[in-house]
Formats: structure tokens, C-alpha cells, sequence
């Protein structure tokens, strides 16, 4: 999951397709292929062979870190959104230019998102933190 600090601009690129990433059960299964049809007058060299492991246990590793790596994103997103409630802030949201006090706090699919009240009672609900531009 991408979280957009505040301030930051949206120029994400294009995720990359489930279809591109080599996962744990599709390196298992090359291996296992490979060692099925090797020659038996020539196998694969041990050198080779540890190197190919190694490689899987970097890529699970890799995995691993990646995962927490999100988790970590998640609780600082919201953190930074429990952060600001109560307080000024000035946006350029969708909806528009606005300068309001964030009042409360939901969160879609993980995403902690703003509802700002202005001075004039007008609710901006559904505020991203990367929409916010300016925190007083």
C-alpha cells in the first residue's frame, strides 16, 4: 500500500502487473524442474546450486521486508493524521483550495482521510494527507 506524505505530489508510477513477480511457489517450482530434467551424466554444479538457493532465501527475505515496510507506512499515515486533528491546515484537494480545522478522521482501505470544517461551516470530508499543502 502507497501512502503520500503531506505536501507530497502524486507522480506514482505504474504498478507493476502480479504477473511480473516471481513469488516463493514459482521459484520452488522452477528449481524443481530444473533438478528433474538435469542430465545425470553432468548435474548441476554444488557452486550453482547453493548460489540458486541463496538467491531464494534473499527474495523471501526481500518479501518479508517488504511487508513491513507497508505496515510501517500504514501506522506513520495515520500518525501523521492523528497528528493534525484539531489543528489548521490548508489544502488544494479536488474539491478545491481550502483553508480549514481538521475535525475528524476516517479510514478507507487503510487510508487515513480528513473531514476539514472552515470558518464559514463548510465540511470538506474525504481529504487526503497528500492534499494537504500547509499546516499552521
Amino acid at each position: 500500500m502507497a501512502v503520500d506524505a503531506i505536501g507530497a505530489t502524486n507522480s506514482s508510477t505504474a504498478a507493476l502487473s502480479s504477473n511480473a513477480m516471481i513469488g516463493q511457489d514459482d521459484f520452488l517450482r522452477i528449481l524443481l524442474t530444473q533438478l528433474r530434467f538435469q542430465d545425470p551424466l553432468k548435474p548441476v554444479d554444488n557452486q550453482q546450486f547453493v548460489a540458486q538457493l541463496a538467491q531464494f532465501s534473499a527474495l523471501e527475505i526481500n518479501r518479508q521486508q517488504s511487508e513491513k515496510i507497508d505496515t510501517l507506512l500504514t501506522i506513520q499515515a495515520a500518525n501523521q493524521a492523528l497528528g493534525l486533528v484539531g489543528k489548521s491546515v490548508q489544502t488544494g484537494a479536488a474539491q478545491g483550495y481550502a483553508i480549514g480545522t481538521v475535525k475528524e478522521i476516517s479510514f478507507s482501505s487503510g487510508e487515513p482521510l480528513l473531514t476539514l470544517t472552515t470558518t464559514a461551516g463548510t465540511s470538506y470530508p474525504s481529504v487526503k494527507l497528500s492534499d494537504v499543502t500547509l499546516v499552521r
